[in-house]
């Protein structure tokens, strides 16, 4: 085998990185790389062998504090055989001292530990169903609230403020952005479902009760009625997990959240849906 040489990756290269992503069974969403390459372009990287691309990483810094891995992907004739370690060690100097957040492969969670210092949070688990939802008049568009109150409130649910990925993600294509609002007006839940290489994938779904979530959901599911649906909840939510077999869906996927740093003090009693594995 040739030397491998470790690049950051070029816009037109981008859709690679789904197209794989895809291969492996993780579903992104059709437009995810458009929300992704906005919050960080510096920071997707390919190996590269015999000027071909064997490899693929996204490692997304959104504060000076906080980052988040992704697309870790090597093709497979070229696993073992240390392509992913050349390609990681390189990838990785972008992080910097971060704390750098993954949604592993359950199954490789000691390796992670091991090789590279990461910490166990909890598992996120992937469940599909049939969306059967149906109107609910108390939810409106997410666009009708100040955008900064959104991400005000977003950031409450994740580890730094987002705003470039939040102004992608609630508009993209394809999608429908849903919020609740409380007595005073204040915003208290708001989610997204948004379409995939197969069905449709909620993300995020954050909301101040179970209640309140369920309704979100309802609401979410009302838009994609009929399709096969995902929803990526913290296993440590047991309301979240309550709500997805309320629903009748199945488990299918599930993954380990990590920080190589301190696990973030976060309100994961309000975190019902994950954003995506790929970025957090």
């Amino acid at each position: 085998m040739e030397e491998i040489l470790i690049r950051k990756a070029l816009p037109k290269e981008i859709p690679l990185f789904i197209e794989w992503a895809g291969k492996e069974g993780w579903n992104p969403g059709i437009h995810d790389s458009e929300c992704h390459y906005a919050v960080d372009p510096d920071g997707w990287f390919v190996a590269v062998s015999e000027d071909a691309i064997i490899g693929t990483i996204a490692l997304t810094n959104y504060d000076d504090y906080f980052s988040f891995g992704g697309f870790f992907i090597i093709k497979e004739e070229f696993r073992h055989i240390g392509a992913g370690w050349e390609l990681w060690s390189t990838a990785s100097s972008h992080v910097g001292d971060r704390n750098l957040g993954i949604d592993g492969v359950y199954e490789m969670q000691d390796n992670y530990s091991r090789h590279s210092g990461f910490r166990f949070a909890y598992r996120n688990i992937r469940w599909e169903g049939t969306a059967c939802g149906s109107p609910q008049d108390d939810l409106i568009d997410i666009n009708n609230i100040p955008f900064k109150e959104t991400a005000d409130y977003d950031s409450l649910h994740f580890p730094a403020r987002r705003e470039s990925f939040l102004k992608k993600w609630l508009n993209m294509p394809e999608s429908t952005a849903l919020a609740y609002t409380g007595p005073d007006g204040g915003i208290a839940g708001y989610g997204v479902v948004r379409k995939c290489l197969e069905g449709h994938k909620i993300g995020p779904l954050f909301a101040d009760s179970p209640e309140i979530a369920d309704r979100i959901l309802e609401g979410l599911t009302f838009s994609v009625r009929g399709e096969t649906f995902y929803f990526d909840t913290p296993e440590i939510n047991q309301e979240a997990v309550k709500i997805a077999k309320q629903r009748d869906m199945s488990e299918v996927f599930g993954t380990a959240r990590m920080y190589t740093g301190d696990i973030p003090e976060l309100p994961v009693e309000r975190i019902f849906g994950v954003t995506t594995f790929e970025l957090g």
